[in-house]
């Protein structure tokens, strides 16, 4: 089995609980958390992932102000080296142009792999999930993943600033999709938007990629009419597939 880990919470968390601390306790619970998840998992193997820089991730192309009701929050003190022990220590990868949550994403596998995480958002994410906070197992299927992908493009993300629908919780947002065909999420929540540009932009900002370099884009893309709103959300001419400079 091969630990998929989100370093981001990872650092967060531990250096976080150290704000008092001296540096050295903060480092000495990163390497205990990252411990305890091997243990718990029975990983054989490990990869752990930290988000790159803002200036390069794709989504702040998309909408210059995602996350920006973050900008004037105060980061731990000893987050920077929390970081920089699971680079030296734990072998982390910087994803560059994207986020750890995409590194999870891309390297995740319907077996062999699990990602370790609290991120809800990596619930649209198939396969075995470990919450190493709550101690839990999750298996989540492919229908579930693309549940839980449109039913956040319903109610938005409040913390990373993406905006919803006014009036659409998460319990009216399941109601509408509860007896809905999973090949008709899309067209459901496409609907309830009525403005394909607010839509789009949206789910490319919620969707966790699956491959390298390539973003989200509407499931019946090769149609003329969702070629023509991808060309608009995208900016593009030939309504290509984005890309991600990495």
């Amino acid at each position: 089995m091969i630990a998929l880990v989100d370093g981001d919470i990872v650092a967060y968390r531990c250096a976080a609980s150290a704000e008092k601390e001296e540096l050295s306790i903060a480092l000495m619970r990163t390497n205990m958390m990252m411990e305890d998840i091997m243990l718990d998992t029975e990983a054989t193997e490990f990869k752990v992932y930290l988000s790159g820089s803002k200036e390069n991730n794709f989504r702040y192309k998309v909408n210059p102000e995602y996350k920006a009701n973050r900008k004037d929050v105060v980061k731990p003190i000893h987050l920077e080296a929390c970081k920089e022990f699971l680079v030296t220590y734990w072998k982390a990868t910087v994803c560059t142009g994207m986020e750890a949550d995409d590194g999870l994403g891309i390297d995740q596998r319907p077996d062999g792999t699990i990602i370790c995480s609290i991120d809800k958002d990596l619930l649209q994410v198939p396969g075995t999930h470990y919450n190493f906070v709550k101690k839990e197992f999750t298996k989540v299927s492919e229908e579930e993943g693309l549940l839980s992908f449109y039913l956040q493009t319903l109610t938005g993300d409040r913390s990373d600033n993406v905006i919803g629908l006014q009036g659409i919780g998460p319990v009216k947002a399941l109601n509408m999709l509860r007896e809905v065909d999973p090949k008709n999420y899309y067209n459901v929540c496409r609907e309830a938007y009525n403005d394909d540009l607010r839509f789009h932009n949206n789910c490319k900002l919620l969707w966790v990629l699956r491959e390298p370099n390539k973003t989200w884009e509407p499931p019946n893309a090769n149609n003329m009419e969702a070629k023509q709103v991808q060309e608009a959300s995208s900016g593009t001419e030939d309504g290509g597939t984005s890309q991600i400079q990495v």
